[in-house]
């Protein structure tokens, strides 16, 4: 089994036990996340799906991505609060970026933006990785496992374990 499996099974894990769910909105890794965390022990539990955005009108049009460039923090914002929403999730975590071979929005291959909704709050990083498109694939697969765990961890702790079924939590 690889950190990805390792991670997504401690991410399920963590969910089931403080009944919080889970979205993932992607583009660069076009669904990679949504497997690995499909797979996942009782994913049917707190894994609420993705939307795999590729093309960039579905990102404006479904996702809710301002105008300009689809590679940047206010898109990254705007997939992971939109989808969220869309699935009913508390937590998601999304990603766009260049895998290459070539730039994408003025950006180099490798640029990848990250958005992470926590706690009804969304947040976002910049990271940049080398190597061949599928190598950039994997490690912002990853990375968006880390900080979806991360996140995860975060919330839990914020919250009791008996406050009841999610959508009573929400507010």
């Amino acid at each position: 089994m690889g950190s990805c499996e390792e991670q997504a099974e401690r991410i399920s894990a963590t969910a089931r036990a403080r009944r919080l769910t889970i979205a993932t909105a992607e583009s660069l890794t076009g669904g990679r996340i949504s497997t690995v965390l499909g797979a996942a022990p009782s994913s049917s539990e707190w894994y609420r799906g993705s939307i795999v955005a590729y093309a960039s009108s579905v990102k404006h049009g479904l996702l809710q991505v301002p105008d300009g460039p689809v590679v940047s923090e206010s898109s990254a914002r705007a997939m992971a609060t939109t989808v969220a929403e869309l699935l009913g999730a508390d937590l998601a975590v999304a990603v766009t970026g260049v895998g290459g071979p070539g730039p994408q929005d003025g950006q180099p291959p490798g640029t990848v933006w990250f958005g992470v909704l926590s706690g009804g709050a969304a947040r976002t990083e910049l990271r940049h990785f080398d190597g061949e498109p599928g190598e950039v694939v994997e490690a912002t697969t990853a990375h968006a496992l880390f900080l979806l765990d991360d996140a995860l961890h975060r919330e839990s702790q914020a919250r009791p374990t008996d406050l009841g079924p999610a959508s009573v939590r929400r507010a």
